[in-house]
């Protein structure tokens, strides 16, 4: 009797454990099969898609929003969330430009310091006072946005990069890759890094797991939530900054919906928003599926510029979608 029901049941717990292992593939590797899926039917579909011009320009064009995203992906590892990052990348970029004139230290030091402290403003009200990050954000999305205005004469004046060495990093590079482009990929790797080999970064990830397990752990979960806020004024600080020198200006109404897209690369690269899960490989192939659907559409070249919008936002639907049926079929 007790042979029969053994035999009865382990072939449910396999057929189980192999549905969870086949969600937990795709949740963690959906987004850079897609990738590769796409760079297949651009191959096919457009003659200059694969050329090495078209793709540094995809890489180039994804090192700014990959850079915000490292920094959004450990604070959704938490289980929060920061809307004010378009914003500091703007601020980054002005204040890059004014300090500028102090050499090219003084123009990444600036925004590190400026978008840093702002981090770790937000972080102590989402930490210490309890607050919700998506208010607390909110309202640094707005209240940076305004200072970047105040400093410009209401967005009036662009400031001019004055030190060529700093213009120098953001459009030169090596090898026909843009300096920007290994500054993000550097990040990822730190980040990686941080995340899996520190008890810092295991315990970004008990947080968002649980955050009242981690305090029953005896987990700082309150310094561990101050830390990835600042950790991502710190990367939009820098990305405003390498923008800067790409543009040899710091041009005040950049950034403007910057937040959501970081949230939308995070979100598709398999990091769940509750937090508790999540990488930043994942992160760098939602980043560069966006970037590539956007360039497809600049490809086909009659389409309205709204269709890229309105493509992400349908694709992100979709994703989170599937994240949440996954995720079910994990528990089950």
């Amino acid at each position: 009797m007790t042979v029969a029901i053994e035999q009865s049941v382990k072939p449910a717990v396999d057929n189980r454990a192999r549905r969870e292992l086949i969600a937990s593939v795709l949740q963690s590797y959906g987004a850079a099969v897609a990738l590769v899926v796409l760079l297949v039917v651009g191959a096919f579909s457009f003659p200059t898609f694969l050329t090495f011009s078209n793709l540094s320009n995809i890489l180039t064009q994804s090192s700014f929003p990959l850079i915000v995203a490292v920094g959004m992906t450990f604070v959704i590892l938490t289980g929060g969330i920061d809307l004010s990052v378009g914003s500091m990348f703007a601020l980054g970029g002005v204040l890059a430009a004014y300090g500028s004139s102090w050499g090219i230290v003084g123009a990444f030091v600036l925004p590190l310091v400026v978008c840093g402290m702002i981090g770790l403003f937000q972080g102590l009200l989402v930490a210490y006072g309890k607050m919700a990050p998506f208010i607390v954000t909110l309202a640094g999305l707005l209240a940076v946005r305004g200072l970047v205005l105040a400093v410009t004469n209401g967005g009036s004046t662009t400031p001019l990069i004055k030190n060529p060495a700093f213009t120098a990093v953001g459009q030169d590079g090596i090898f026909g890759i843009h300096w920007t482009v290994i500054v993000a990929l550097v990040a990822v790797i730190l980040g990686t890094l941080a995340l899996s080999r520190t008890r810092a970064g295991q315990s970004i990830f008990a947080v968002g797991g649980s955050e009242s397990a981690s305090i029953f752990m005896g987990l700082p979960v309150a310094r561990v939530k101050l830390s990835v806020y600042i950790v991502s004024g710190l990367c939009a600080g820098v990305a405003g900054a390498l923008n800067a020198g790409y543009s040899s200006s710091g041009v005040p109404i950049v950034g403007v919906g910057l937040e959501l897209s970081a949230i939308s690369a995070v979100v598709i690269g398999g990091t769940l928003l509750v937090g508790g899960r999540g990488s930043l490989a994942g992160t760098l192939a939602g980043v560069l599926l966006l970037s590539v659907i956007q360039n497809m559409i600049n490809q086909v070249g009659s389409l309205n510029s709204s269709v890229q919008a309105v493509v992400s936002g349908v694709f992100l639907a979709i994703v989170v979608v599937i994240q949440t049926v996954l995720s079910r079929s994990q528990r089950l």
